[in-house]
């Protein structure tokens, strides 16, 4: 073969094992919870016979080599076998994150099993939960009443595990795609590729791309019972037991009259706390503007046990199609569930509209033409333009489509209006089948076609829709599928390799949201959809459901717009002109006060954590920003300091100063004065200040070197659960005393291993028990690990993953000897605590009949197959999730997909904000490649790659993604006649794959044969499973920009700053060069490297020092300097700045510099002693596909 020039040589043939794929089957009967953390599983799989697969052999070091010089090494075919138990409430014990519902990812002739045994108990949800039966008023002053913790005896609902599955043990050599996460299982009867063993007749419908990363390997199904075991990493930890018993309960129909009361469009409103009015509005709420910063994510979470009945303010139904914790506001649309057995919140959310009508204080006025318009005015007439508090996010003109159907066009009542499924003739003239071939399926040559890179950010593929479908859709930064066009049939999806999920960001900060007051929110009766621009209006009285297709009445008070005193145009209402909406919710639907927020610090104070100097940054964060924490009146705040000892701090009014109080009994912690640790923050400021400024000194000259960390948790979950909140950890060392001791389980001398990676699950069940415990009653956990040595990240995480928390790492902090990461750590915490948060939180996903979830990734608790559990959400948080086609779309040209976040915000108000994705089905292989979001699927890969790495191997998870690649370029070569063979040929839309998925081999993560600390390792896992699409791909693949020569050209304006956009650089050093300065943006870290040779008058302008010789090997900082090049600098990398939540950290690089190699590492397309260079990798991927 003849290379292209400046690139090596041809690596040699090497072979690599092919696997087999599992399936699960897809429903069981739900069984009798007889422990509080257990709960029975049904595994089921389907294996294939091995095949030998020739793969090349380019050293032991190249993508995680084991053993030998072969890059991948053969193993027999295994056979895994199943267990009984059914499936409580129809989930996989293989959380969803685990796939024990396993998902098979099927390439071409080799497919690879999902299923492996999980390390970690699975998430179960209490059902019911004791709650006060008491109307809350939005904005009303509640007293400081105590809020008992759930009773004993509170009945739980179904439980899922995510993580509670035996050890690998017999199953050695699976390679399966599972771990964190929590799978969904599924009856669709799958058709079995010829030659392949069935051992199961009913088997996974979710054969699709999550499974494809896990193909190479010999899988297995891991043995699960159905019984949530609230340690269980493994089959050889013990099992908890807890006393009480947890009935099974399904909660089922209820009725309520419906409210005729009239929504009302208000303006943006000074305060949030005002009484909601009877009338609809739209309100651009000061709460939602845009905070600085923007958007992160939660970790991985999928994985949790039972935990004591939540304290929720509103009312929770039943897992399976209720969602009354979302849907507690709706008097509107009835509920109809499918369980035959009532529950305590039916008075709430029951109720028909189109029967039981009562009056309200606020009549709905007649229309101003009586009746004629029910039969005669043509469809389009009404609702002039929205007015400001509408125009949030939808244009003033109103949407007229091109074709009838969804927004009405000019057609009289009494014809039919075509719904979501009729429109399938006007989008036929889209397919790519009869139109000339796309842009995204254009062939590209990859191992010739160097410069594939775009000069800017990769854009987000649009959806093959109509125009007028398409201005409704929302947006991609709030919800993101891996296929903008979705296979008709799961056999198609399996042909494509391809996996289908989305990428969810649903609390992130926005600019405009239309917000709604309304006492009737209009949902499906049978599916309990909210109504939304994708349904479809049969007459001027009806609707059709665009998820499940059922025709619903429209109530009398959606007929009315407030605003225009127009009547009869319920197309035009906000909620069906906004994908993206936010309701309030009235205190009809409470059942008690929401819960005030309330802060928790726990803070380390042993000799280590006084050494490293945090406590002076986090006690003068809190002092600056103490009126900025969001909040009311009713906001409580606490502290709790610990070293070997745990220190409580009365700061109840009236006192002259803070009191101290020690427990010595970290064996039986307790609460030495309950009633005033957790005091009102307005009442009792002054206290406060006194003790943040009198803390970082009063431990100066501790000689404590022991950490109880466990026991100042315990004293912490006891103080929040009476009303839930959020606790603040701050942890600088391995906790040593008392309950949750660790011990380090790191052994440096094999960071730079190429062989297996242990450890990355964690050590004992005491962080996610107690975790689970928090989560039962909504309160979450954060942490603040700011450590020089290895601390165990891996076990310390799983507070926080399953509690709905963050995680945030400082490794080798101290604040003088390291004060870029100090620097770090201010600005965090400004965001930390300044930024918005939702309160005893739930996220329900729905999607169109025929499609299902298969698994969720993220931090939450989850309490069915698909309802989330978040203590606290933030704006900062993104979740993913796994999709399967259990029946086919044929019937159908669009989907949908819907997701509902139910929160209470700081100011007390319960709301729900809703997303709603609109996607074409399509029928042809060519379609589906021609729609495929390769950020997406990446960022989906990455997170089942973290699973598989816990539950499984490293190695394992890197041979999925290396077949991840070989499948699909297999699969859509093998479907283009017209190609060389000889080549390795992408569709447009996936030529940047391979790229992408070796960034992901070379990340922290996932590498192998470079010095890699373990919790440095297992915090970037952390991070792959909680951050949203945009920020997550900084991360895999940094970005890389030339700054020493900036221009006015392609500059944008931002808030009447000119901001340079410099064209993006491969990451080669071929594209350094030594006359240049770059800025490589990896999302937490920006590196300025500077050539040896670089324009002295750029260093002095910009960098501020006369020449190259006098910069400083640590210089974290640009000065400001008066001239055109630093102004053009700083307002490009401020630019950068903004676009994230957390300020990263900024570096100067000289070729002295020791941080030169962390750097260089960035550079994926160079060879390293322990990886492929980007042309290599290519050489491996065509050696597999044209074999």
């Amino acid at each position: 073969m003849q290379f292209p020039p400046g690139y090596g040589s041809h690596p040699p043939n090497y072979s690599a094992p092919s696997g087999h794929y599992s399936q699960v089957p897809n429903k069981a009967a739900a069984s009798h919870l007889d422990h509080q953390y257990r709960a029975s599983y049904y595994p089921g799989y389907y294996s294939a016979p091995a095949q030998n697969v020739m793969t090349p052999s380019v050293g032991s070091t190249v993508l995680n080599a084991q053993g030998s010089q072969q890059l991948y090494n053969k193993t027999p075919p295994h056979t895994g076998g199943s267990s009984d138990g059914p499936v409580q409430g129809a989930i996989s014990s293989a959380s969803y994150l685990h796939m024990s519902a396993q998902q098979s990812y099927s390439a071409f002739d080799n497919h690879y099993s999902t299923s492996v045994s999980s390390s970690v108990a699975s998430q179960g949800f209490p059902l019911n939960s004791d709650h006060y039966a008491m109307p809350v008023v939005s904005g009303a002053m509640y007293p400081n009443v105590p809020y008992p913790p759930a009773a004993a005896g509170s009945a739980y609902g179904q439980t899922f595990t995510s993580q509670s599955l035996p050890t690998v043990g017999q199953f050695k050599e699976t390679n399966a795609f599972s771990s964190q996460s929590t799978s969904v299982p599924h009856s669709l009867q799958q058709h079995v590729p010829a030659g392949y063993n069935t051992t199961l007749s009913t088997i996974s419908s979710a054969q699709s791309v999550q499974d494809n990363l896990c193909r190479n390997l010999p899988g297995s199904v891991a043995k699960v019972n159905n019984q949530i075991k609230t340690g269980g990493i493994d089959s050889s930890q013990p099992v908890h037991s807890v006393s009480q018993n947890v009935p099974f309960t399904k909660p089922g129909v209820g009725t309520s009259a419906s409210s005729a009361v009239v929504s009302s469009v208000r303006s943006p409103a000074p305060s949030l706390s005002s009484q909601p009015s009877s009338s609809p509005s739209v309100t651009q709420s000061p709460e939602l503007a845009l905070q600085e910063g923007m958007q992160y994510g939660g970790y991985v979470n999928n994985q949790a046990n039972s935990a004591p009945a939540p304290l929720s303010s509103s009312s929770d139904d039943e897992e399976e199609d209720e969602e009354d914790e979302e849907a507690a506001l709706d008097s509107s649309s009835t509920t109809s569930s499918a369980s035959p057995v009532l529950n305590n919140y039916d008075a709430l959310e029951g109720g028909g509209y189109p029967d039981t009508r009562s009056v309200t204080s606020s009549p709905v006025p007649a229309p101003s033409v009586p009746q004629t318009s029910k039969a005669s005015k043509p469809f389009g007439y009404g609702y002039p333009a929205l007015q400001p508090g509408y125009q949030n996010a939808t244009p003033t003109t109103p949407v007229q489509p091109s074709n009838p159907g969804h927004h009405p066009g000019f057609q009289h009542y009494p014809q039919q209006y075509p719904g979501v499924n009729q429109l399938s003739s006007s989008l036929g003239s889209l397919s790519l089948q009869h139109s000339q071939q796309p842009e995204s399926l254009r062939p590209v040559n990859l191992t010739h076609d160097r410069n594939i890179l775009p000069v800017s950010s990769v854009p987000a593929p649009v959806p093959n829709l109509n125009s007028d479908l398409r201005k409704l859709n929302c947006s991609p930064d709030s919800f993101r599928c891996t296929l903008t066009n979705i296979p008709q049939t799961q056999a198609l999806l399996n042909k494509a390799k391809l996996p289908l999920g989305l990428l969810l960001h649903p609390f992130r900060d926005l600019t405009q949201l239309p917000v709604i007051t309304s006492s009737t929110i209009v949902r499906c009766r049978s599916c309990r959809t909210y109504i939304n621009p994708f349904v479809s209006f049969i007459d001027q009285r009806r609707w059709k459901c665009n998820l499940c297709y059922r025709v619903n009445d429209v109530p009398e008070e959606f007929m009315y717009n407030p605003l225009t005193r127009s009547y009869g145009e319920p197309h035009k209402r906000p909620e069906v002109q906004n994908s993206t909406v936010e309701f309030i919710a009235s205190s009809d639907y409470m059942l008690r006060p929401p819960q005030p927020a309330v802060y928790l610090f726990v803070l380390d104070v042993s000799h280590n954590a006084v050494e490293a100097g945090y406590l002076t940054i986090v006690c003068q964060s809190l002092l600056e920003n103490l009126d900025k924490l969001p909040g009311d009146s009713r906001t409580r705040i606490g502290f709790i300091t610990f070293d070997s000892t745990v220190q409580f701090y009365n700061l109840q009014e009236g006192l002259s100063q803070p009191q101290m109080l020690i427990v010595s009994d970290i064996d039986d912690i307790f609460l030495p004065t309950p009633d005033s640790l957790l005091v009102n923050l307005h009442e009792s400021k002054e206290l406060i200040k006194d003790l943040l400024n009198a803390l970082p000194n009063m431990f100066t000259n501790t000689r404590e070197t022991h950490s109880a960390l466990g026991p100042a948790l315990q004293a912490a979950f006891k103080l929040m659960s009476p009303t839930g909140g959020r606790i603040s950890v701050f942890q600088t060392q391995l906790p040593s005393l008392g309950a949750g001791l660790l011990h380090s389980r790191e052994d440096p001398n094999q960071r730079s291993s190429t062989k297996v990676v242990q450890h990355l699950g964690p050590a004992t069940d005491f962080y996610k028990k107690l975790a689970l415990d928090c989560s039962g009653q909504q309160t979450a956990v954060d942490l603040f690990l700011l450590s020089s040595q290895y601390s165990d990240l891996a076990s310390l995480a799983c507070m926080s993953k399953y509690s709905a928390g963050c995680i945030y790492y400082y490794p080798s902090f101290h604040r003088t000897h390291n004060p870029a990461q100090a620097e770090k750590l201010q600005k965090d915490l400004k965001r930390y605590l300044t930024r918005k948060i939702g309160f005893e939180a739930v996220m329900r996903i729905r999607c169109t009949k025929g499609l299902s979830i298969h698994t969720f990734h993220g931090n939450f608790f989850v309490r069915s197959t698909d309802l989330l559990s978040l203590a606290n959400v933030n704006p900062d948080a993104g979740f993913a999730v796994q999709m399967s086609i259990e029946e086919s779309l044929t019937d159908t040209s669009l989907v949908c997909f819907q997701t509902a976040l139910l929160y209470t915000s700081s100011k007390g108000e319960r709301r729900i904000r809703v997303h709603t994705l609109c996607l074409p089905v399509v029928s042809s292989l060519a379609d589906v490649y021609a729609g495929a979001d390769v950020q997406a699927v990446v960022c989906l890969l990455a997170n089942m790659a973290v699973d598989r790495s816990v539950s499984s191997s490293l190695a394992d998870a890197r041979d999925a993604l290396v077949n991840a690649v070989v499948d699909s370029l297999a699969a859509y070569m093998s479907t283009a006649s017209n190609l060389q063979q000889s080549m390795l040929i992408a569709p447009n839309s996936l030529k940047l794959f391979p790229l992408y998925i070796l960034a992901l081999l070379k990340q922290k993560a996932f590498r192998t044969g470079t010095s890699t600390r373990l919790d440095d390792r297992v915090y970037a896992m952390c991070q792959m499973k909680s951050q949203p699409l945009v920020h997550l791909m900084k991360m895999i693949h940094p970005n890389l920009y030339r700054i020493d020569k900036l221009t006015d050209e392609s500059t944008i304006h931002v808030n009447d700053r000119v901001v340079p956009q410099p064209p993006l650089q491969k990451l080669s050093a071929e594209k350094l060069t030594r006359e240049g300065a770059f800025l490589m943006d990896c999302g937490s870290i920006f590196y300025i490297w500077i050539g040896k040779n670089c324009d002295n008058s750029f260093i002095k302008d910009v960098l501020g020092y006369p020449n190259y010789a006098s910069v400083p090997q640590k210089m974290t900082q640009l000065p400001e300097v008066d001239a055109l090049s630093s102004e053009r600098t700083r307002s490009f990398i401020s630019w950068l700045r903004d676009s994230r939540p957390l300020s990263p950290v900024l570096q100067v690089i000289k070729d002295e510099n020791p941080a030169k190699t962390d750097f260089f590492q960035h550079l994926i397309e160079d060879r390293t002693e322990a990886a492929f260079s980007y042309y290599e990798f290519l050489l491996n991927i065509q050696q597999q596909v044209c074999k």
